[in-house]
Order: structure tokens, then C-alpha cells, then sequence
């Protein structure tokens, strides 16, 4: 099981973002958890000042783009590495 955590307040790049994400989790064939985090402090406690921004398996892959669903895919098809 993947959770990925959609970091954003609300602007129209993070909804974009979140809408992303979830189409590319919908075409796996493995469980993904999908949560939006729109609370400034609960942001700034992963670490991250830009939005949007992506935290994947608890490590944040991205910050300040809006990625596309072929980049959420390719993130989502590296293989999950050690100690995570």
C-alpha cells in the first residue's frame, strides 16, 4: 500500500495537483491512500515552505510543481527504496 499526501492550501495549482493524483492512483493495481493537507502547520511539519507540494510513503518527492499524471505514474513505479 502507497499513501500520498497532497500538500496545498487551496490554490487552483494544488487542486490541480490533488485531481492528478488521484487519476494516476486510480489505474494501480496496488492500494493508494490519497490525503490532502491544507493546514499551514501541518505543511511546514513535512518540512515544506512551497506548495503544491507531494509527499510520497512519508518523503516528499516534490515541491512548488505541478506535476502531470505521467510524472505521478513514474514516481509511483520506482521501486520504494530501503528503510522506508
Amino acid at each position: 500500500m502507497r499513501k500520498i499526501h497532497v500538500l496545498g492550501t487551496g490554490c487552483p495549482k494544488c487542486n490541480q495537483l490533488e485531481m492528478n493524483v488521484r487519476v494516476a492512483a486510480s489505474s494501480r493495481s496496488e492500494q493508494v491512500i490519497v490525503s490532502k493537507v491544507t493546514e499551514i502547520k501541518e505543511i511546514l511539519e513535512f518540512g515544506v515552505r512551497i506548495t503544491p507540494a507531494l509527499v510520497l510513503d512519508g518523503k516528499v518527492v516534490s515541491r512548488g510543481k505541478l506535476l502531470d499524471v505521467n510524472e505521478i505514474t513514474a514516481l509511483l513505479d520506482a521501486p520504494i527504496a530501503e528503510g522506508d
